[in-house]
């Protein structure tokens, strides 16, 4: 097989089209930190760098002579999120970014168990003591029916 690009495989799903679309997307698996504040802050860096360090403990776990049942080689997901703004932030007739807050999370391929999950968690732990991977979940989640619409322009 192959290796498993997302951008190639799922570009219904990654790459929107400039006009908005009605999708359905799928029960996926996903590493997950919520967390609050300004997005420029070195916290949401922080939930970034555990994110990704756990995705690609995973990834690279076949350079380590593990392979799990199920592996196949693939393109790590992109980071994504849910935004929202906490109650006092919706009082305010602009954004402030300090009461905005988030979930944010990576895409896992389907092989990956919470078994996976915790080997991942316990590797980042020895490699980089530093970072706080106990914040991090292992969830499904289920989005359905959806309106995807392509961004252009300032994130703010």
């Amino acid at each position: 097989m192959s290796k498993f690009e997302w951008k190639k495989q799922l570009k219904e799903l990654y790459l929107p089209s400039t006009q908005p679309t009605i999708i359905d997307v799928p029960t996926m698996k996903f590493f997950t930190i919520d967390g609050k504040g300004n997005p420029n802050e070195k916290p949401f860096q922080e939930h970034i760098e555990i994110l990704y360090a756990l995705s690609y403990a995973i990834r690279m776990m076949p350079k380590k002579g593990i392979t799990p049942e199920g592996y196949y080689e693939y393109t790590v997901f992109p980071l994504e999120g849910h935004w929202d703004l906490d109650e006092e932030g919706r009082t305010k007739d602009y954004l402030d970014k300090n009461h905005l807050v988030y979930k944010l999370m990576i895409r896992q391929p389907d092989f990956v168990t919470e078994e996976l999950f915790q080997y991942a968690r316990d590797t980042v732990k020895k490699k980089k003591p530093n970072l706080d991977v106990d914040q991090v979940r292992f969830e499904t989640i289920t989005e359905g029916l959806c309106v995807q619409a392509m961004h252009i322009g300032s994130f703010d």
